[in-house]
């Protein structure tokens, strides 16, 4: 029973980061369409503005890897 919660809990590690950074782009992606559709000069900011959500789901992995590295 113990592996289980383990493997549920390494689930939810990623799953809810992924699902929050889902959301989150769509609002970046949205607003920096509408950004670069009125000034294309600023490409580079809305690429790292949509790239740093991205980071929530990468430390879930590590901290999913940990936990199943518990097993």
């Amino acid at each position: 029973m113990e592996k289980v919660l383990l493997a549920f809990a390494a689930a939810l590690a990623v799953g809810i980061p992924a699902i929050a950074t889902a959301w989150a782009q769509s609002r970046i992606g949205a607003a920096g369409a509408g950004t670069l559709a009125e000034k294309p000069e600023m490409t580079g900011t809305i690429i790292i503005l949509v790239a740093i959500p991205e980071t929530m789901v990468i430390l879930g992995f590590v901290v999913a890897a940990m936990i199943l590295v518990m097993i």
